[in-house]
């Protein structure tokens, strides 16, 4: 099950925040630095959730980092600040009251079998063609879904495919898991 984490990399969060801050204001994202240019081979990509007094606020991701870590995560905290379809862009009015949570996720494996889905511990990418939807694994505990209903409800409400596309073998079915790391207040 994704925990939030602490220690040397619960580092994370703060960078978001700070290229969130940066973007909201100076309306850029901020450099770099020296971080190294590749993606670390173990990363299946990074998302960032935006809570605002317990609502969900952004959530926006790169599945497939082709830079590193470091720029992979400021990019997703612009975009779930800025650029999520659902909402309007953060405001520097808003920025003390956004709660931000970082979930870095592993390489995206196959799903050969329905119960090798864990609820809570994994996520879910489906997909088919050019539809494709995905779900973190505290999508599935935060709403009780059972598997199928995960499943269906990611299919329909993330991929735009029919509910039940999951069980057709042309829809490839993914699972991975997220280590999540959330801002100390």
């Amino acid at each position: 099950m994704p925990t939030a984490e602490t220690g040397p990399q619960s580092c994370w969060p703060a960078i978001a925040r700070d290229a969130i801050e940066h973007a909201v204001r100076y309306g850029e994202a901020a450099a770099d630095g020296a971080a190294p240019a590749q993606p670390e081979p173990e990363v299946g990509g990074v998302f960032v959730t935006l809570h605002k007094l317990g609502r969900l606020r952004g959530c926006m991701g790169v599945l497939e980092p082709q830079e590193s870590l470091i720029a992979t995560v400021r990019q997703a905290a612009v975009c779930a600040a800025l650029r999520d379809p659902r909402f309007h862009p953060v405001t520097a009015a808003e920025l003390a009251a956004v709660e931000i949570e970082v979930s870095v996720m592993s390489r995206p494996q196959r799903l050969r079998d329905l119960q090798q889905l864990e609820l809570g511990r994994h996520g879910i990418i489906v997909g088919r063609g050019r539809n494709r939807g995905l779900f973190l694994p505290q999508v599935a505990t935060e709403y009780g879904f059972s598997r199928e209903e995960f499943l269906s409800r990611c299919c329909s409400e993330k991929a735009g495919l029919p509910p039940d596309a999951w069980r057709d073998p042309r829809t490839e079915v993914l699972i991975f898991t997220t280590d999540v790391f959330t801002e100390v207040t």
